[in-house]
């Protein structure tokens, strides 16, 4: 019943931008947190970017001070602003919710974006 739509992937030139989109089928709030991972061919899904109800966000090393996620409650959107993007960066880039319901942990998947880089 949730869905997760991201949007926003394409093909761009090493040092370039993007800024991803996930919009959800319901108030973003009702998560504890919302996540941008990827997964790179050959390689292990990555978290890239978490930001909680709350505001607060965390990333992986290897996009700090490049990355920024961020969110609009009233648009029920979460963003993943991409700055100075590397070939390394290339991948399919998934959003995730998650919301801790009666102890138990819940999760929703996006279908995915595709973000190419290109030196």
């Amino acid at each position: 019943q949730v869905q997760l739509v991201e949007s926003g992937g394409g093909l761009v030139q090493a040092g370039g931008s993007l800024r991803l989109s996930c919009a959800a089928s319901i108030n973003i709030f009702s998560f504890n947190a919302m996540r941008w991972y990827r997964q790179a061919p050959g390689k292990q899904r990555e978290l890239v970017a978490t930001i909680t109800s709350g505001g607060k966000t965390n990333y992986a090393d290897s996009v700090k001070g490049r990355f920024t996620i961020s969110k609009d409650n009233a648009k029920n959107t979460v963003y993943l602003q991409m700055n100075s993007l590397k070939p390394e960066d290339t991948a399919v880039y998934y959003c995730n919710a998650a919301r801790i319901q009666i102890g138990d942990l819940f999760e929703s998947w996006g279908q995915g974006t595709q973000v190419t880089v290109f030196s």
